[in-house]
């Protein structure tokens, strides 16, 4: 049986919204003001007919849009799209009663992201690599992908066979992949440690298709050539596993507002600092003492940081920050940082960071709802948001960045 809807507004989660007597449904890849017939289950409605289309509708760029859940809004016009995930920012940062001024979204092409974790396993046909469907453990297979770079997606049927060998069954696994500066970084996980005999099978089939490196869960199987990325000028070979912003173009984008707003900062801290995406820029102008939990990417940074002349000094210091925030009296000495956390925010450290007296601030976030609550502890402790910048790094999808710059005199 199924209701017709209309579809009022778009939902935080990228699905519309319909008002129906049993309550509000979220209806996926519809439209605000369409209309469409839909089967209801636990408040999610499944579009059986689409009625009324909207004016903002458009062709997919990918064939495998609706069946894969990679994308949730491919179907929107830009503009219309750009517009709901900048307000995305402006609802989780206003409905705290924040004031800010919030600049027009940095948009994100297609076929631009980096890394991509693909959902993996074997089958009787073959290796299977996609994505799950949309609100499914369905495994997708695709043969192309809008969002990835050409450099990941020409090489689907190579990474099918490193899938082939690893086996691991019917079970799904992931394979992360990343395009970098010397080839794919692959790192398989989920699909149990590969033995002596798949060891070197892997081993071959890396060294014959040219990947960078083969990993499982962080332990290399196999690395012909260290995964090499450019963090402003200083090249640094990536951890397995390490964290990399989704695109070039929004890391780029995002390092260079918090450059700019820390340029005058003699001395400079970087919180959450992974393998230096900041730090190892800012040291261009201050000298810089990077903050993280994990020793591999402090290892990384360090060593980029010390094969580059012409840098600032810097410092690194490994520290769970969450349990171990940089308390106000230790922020004495620096007069500008930044901070990136995980998508929990990093409430502790804004709570010491509020009682500081560092004059300039960078919050760069991943979560609109964390940053909110940050922001508003940094207002509160006599900060003022002087900019907010929303950035469309996972293009189609319901996630957006944002870095807010911040001032104290």
């Amino acid at each position: 049986m199924s209701t017709r809807v209309t579809i009022e507004r778009m939902g935080a989660g990228g699905d519309g919204i319909a008002a129906t007597t049993a309550g509000s449904v979220y209806v996926p890849f519809s439209l605000p003001g369409e209309i469409a017939n839909v089967a209801l289950e636990n408040g999610r409605a499944t579009m059986m007919a689409l009625l009324e289309a909207s004016a903002e509708r458009i062709d997919p760029a990918c064939r495998h849009f609706e069946e894969c859940g990679g994308c949730a809004l491919q179907h929107w016009q830009e503009s219309a799209y750009q517009d709901w995930k900048r307000s995305l920012v402006q609802e989780a940062l206003g409905g705290r009663g924040l004031q800010f001024k919030l600049d027009p979204l940095i948009p994100c092409a297609p076929q631009t992201r980096r890394r991509a974790v693909f959902a993996v396993r074997t089958s009787d046909h073959g290796a299977v690599l996609g994505f799950n469907r949309h609100q499914s453990h369905e495994l997708i297979d695709i043969s192309e992908c809008a969002v990835t770079v050409p450099e990941i997606v020409a090489r689907l049927d190579d990474l099918r066979e490193i899938v082939a060998v690893l086996g691991g069954g019917m079970k799904p696994f992931k394979l992360t992949v990343t395009a970098t500066a010397s080839g794919l970084d692959i790192m398989a996980s989920g699909c149990g440690a590969p033995d002596a005999a798949k060891r070197h099978a892997l081993t071959n089939l890396v060294l014959k298709k040219g990947f960078a490196r083969l990993s499982f869960e962080g332990e290399i199987i196999v690395e012909p050539k260290k995964p090499l990325v450019h963090f402003g000028k200083v090249p640094v070979y990536l951890p397995a596993g390490g964290f990399l912003q989704a695109t070039v173009e929004a890391e780029e984008a995002m390092a260079a507002l918090v450059t700019g707003h820390l340029a005058k900062a003699k001395k400079s801290l970087d919180l959450f600092c992974g393998s230096g995406t900041f730090a190892l820029r800012m040291a261009e102008k201050s000298a810089v003492h990077a903050v993280e939990s994990e020793q591999v990417a402090l290892d990384a940074l360090d060593r980029g940081a010390r094969h580059v002349q012409g840098l600032k000094p810097v410092s690194v210091e490994r520290r769970d920050l969450f349990r171990r925030p940089f308390l106000a009296r230790e922020l004495a000495p620096y007069s500008g940082l930044v901070f990136d956390p995980p998508r929990a925010g990093a409430e502790a450290q804004a709570i010491e960071i509020a009682k500081s007296n560092v004059p300039k601030v960078a919050a760069v976030s991943c979560n609109p709802v964390t940053l909110g609550r940050d922001l508003s502890i940094l207002v509160k402790g006599g900060y003022k948001i002087d900019r907010v910048v929303p950035i469309d790094q996972f293009l189609w999808s319901s996630h957006v960045e944002a870095v807010a710059l911040l001032s104290k005199k």
